[in-house]
């Protein structure tokens, strides 16, 4: 029948309408921006960068590898890394970008950067309200506004953070475990060689 479908979405339409009036289900809008939806969990919209720690810049997973900013389909990531390493937030040696730039207004929203990332120093915010006037200054930014701290990442992705956490523990500890193992053999091997008798060398015999 012609015109068969046009009839069924008007139907459906209908009823919504009607239902709305006495069911909070059929609503199908809210009143934006007085009334929000809160978002899912898997929602993403623009890359963060993730610290641990209480310094956002000292605790700050990117090591500046630049892998991101190679693998990026826009390219709209700029990444300046550091020719000194300094501390992490446990104290280990890293390199780190003096500068790290997301050009907001390019980005797709993609993840390949997340998906690449070997330090899961990335990851997507959910946050959208982010329109200025200023479209060029205004949407690129900066390391200092994309560092978010790791609470936050659980606050927006729990379980996602959560399975993070354990596999950077995890990872952790099969390292200091390595070292620790290291550590031993070399002392186990230090008092056998201080335990073993150094022979006198051997007298020429006289003519």
């Amino acid at each position: 029948m012609l015109g068969e479908a046009i009839l069924k979405g008007l139907a459906v339409t209908a009823k919504n309408f009607a239902g709305s009036f006495v069911s909070e289900e059929r609503m199908t809008t809210v009143q934006y921006p007085e009334e929000r939806i809160a978002p899912i969990e898997n929602t993403r919209d623009f890359p963060v960068l993730i610290y641990d720690g209480a310094d956002p810049m000292a605790g700050l997973r990117c090591v500046a590898c630049q892998i991101c900013e190679k693998e990026c389909p826009p390219k709209c990531i700029y990444i300046t890394k550091s020719a000194d390493k300094k501390p992490d937030y446990v104290g280990k040696p890293q390199f780190y970008p003096t500068r790290f730039d997301i050009d907001i207004s390019v980005c797709m929203s993609c993840q390949i950067c997340v998906e690449v990332c070997p330090f899961e120093a990335i990851k997507m915010d959910t946050e959208f309200e982010l329109s200025t006037t200023d479209r060029f200054g205004g949407l690129l930014f900066d390391r200092e506004q994309l560092a978010k701290s790791n609470e936050y990442y659980h606050s927006i992705h729990p379980t996602e953070a959560a399975e993070v956490d354990a596999r950077l523990a995890e990872e952790k500890a099969k390292t200091e475990a390595k070292a620790k193992a290291a550590a031993e053999a070399a002392a186990a091997k230090a008092a056998i060689a201080a335990a073993t008798p150094k022979e006198a060398p051997a007298k020429e015999p006289l003519p």
